[in-house]
């Protein structure tokens, strides 16, 4: 009962200063709403650019021309005509551990259809890249290796080539015209939307490799070649694997070609945001060592107001143990609902935030969890010691306190 009791007592004294007990708090409940704002705001984009990076493919390897040493100049993406088709077969045929592999031939080219123009990626690719890039067909169908191997005139096209070239109608089986060349429409994309850079995937119209090579561009080499790895965990061997092969088939003093896995590219993608997360966190808790002080200094305020209070108690029989718990529990009660308000202030200023800015957000649990112990244990750190001073006062001293 004596606990209960002083919960009671720790209520009545918050109650009859409801406004310094509300300013008090306001310092707990800006700290925990920051954090959970901060948190919420950076996870949900950290979900988003993961999803957009899955987007781009499950276990995927992309190995790329360039990024070489020339006469000291070292150079990047496509900038040298390394990689080659026999590049590609040679992965797919003597790498293990990989289901599918696809060389990609890109150049922007102006198309014309339906009485329309429409400048886009032309991309030419092998039958497996949908399923590289786990990218559904909505109808038709993608082109064979059949049509790999005749360099046939057939293509498929995204959904934004479809609104430009041909609004309200079926594409399938119409003509589309590359530089003077006819091709046959034979499949349609699924949307998928923009990518992790911000580029439509959609504003793409993908042609057999071999087509875009002799019909297109007149190009005896490749951009970059895409790898599908069996699983993630045969990912970094499969990379390691390529990279050995390469080497070995360009015999060249300096490694011309660049292998990166989707591994990394997710790491690259949510350093930013995770860096952000860390910087807001840090400041968010700053606020929260800040509301703890002003906790510590309105119970030491307490403890003087209340002096001649805590002399009687322990005149009539209170023990510095229960003066102890009773200013505690205050402390800890100001925090703790310091803690919930702040909870419910960031989660709205997460979604106010989404709402406004249409950025997902996502409130981890634990987070929450992690507020309300961090609360809690701000209130018990901050009033101990206006609680352990209120326990050590001289009874006589403290009913001759005026």
């Amino acid at each position: 009962m004596r606990i209960f009791a002083s919960f009671r007592i720790a209520g009545r004294a918050l109650r009859r200063n409801k406004m310094r007990s509300l300013l008090t708090m306001l310092g707990i409940i800006f700290g925990v709403g920051s954090v959970i704002a901060a948190v919420s705001i950076t996870t949900g984009a950290t979900k988003q650019v993961e999803d957009k990076v899955a987007s781009l493919g499950q276990n995927v390897i992309t190995v790329f021309s360039g990024s070489f040493n020339s006469g000291g100049v070292r150079g990047g993406w496509g900038s040298a005509t390394s990689l080659t088709e026999d590049d590609a077969i040679a992965i797919q045929n003597q790498v293990n551990n990989i289901v599918a592999v696809s060389p990609e031939v890109r150049d922007r080219i102006t198309i014309l259809a339906n009485g329309q123009n429409w400048n886009t990626q032309v991309q030419g690719e092998s039958p497996e890249y949908p399923d590289i890039r786990a990218w559904d067909i909505a109808s038709g169908s993608m082109f064979t290796d059949g049509d790999v191997r005749s360099i046939a005139k057939v293509a498929v096209i995204g959904k934004t080539v479809v609104d430009e070239l041909f609004p309200g109608e079926n594409p399938l089986g119409q003509m589309i015209t590359l530089r003077n060349i006819p091709f046959k429409i034979v499949g349609v994309l699924a949307a998928k939307g923009f990518n992790l850079f911000g580029q439509d995937q959609d504003d793409v119209v993908l042609i057999p490799y071999t087509s875009h090579m002799r019909r297109i561009t007149k190009r005896n080499f490749v951009n970059s070649i895409l790898v599908e790895a069996s699983s993630s965990d045969a990912i970094n061997q499969a990379q390691n694997d390529i990279t050995i092969l390469l080497r070995d088939r360009h015999k060249s003093q300096e490694q011309d070609f660049t292998v990166r896995n989707q591994v990394e590219l997710m790491q690259m993608a949510t350093s930013t945001a995770k860096t952000m997360s860390m910087l807001l966190s840090v400041i968010a808790s700053v606020s929260l060592v800040v509301g703890g002080i002003g906790i510590m200094n309105i119970m030491l305020v307490s403890v003087t107001e209340r002096t001649r209070e805590i002399g009687i108690r322990m005149a009539v029989g209170g023990r510095g143990r229960d003066i102890l718990v009773q200013f505690l529990i205050e402390a800890v009660t100001l925090s703790a609902f310091g803690g919930v308000l702040g909870i419910i202030f960031g989660m709205v200023a997460s979604k106010t935030v989404s709402y406004y800015t249409s950025w997902p957000t996502i409130t981890p649990f634990v987070w929450i969890g992690a507020a309300c112990l961090s609360s809690a244990g701000i209130g018990i750190i901050s009033g101990f010691y206006p609680a352990w001073k209120a326990s050590q006062l001289d009874p006589i001293d403290a009913l001759r306190y005026e």
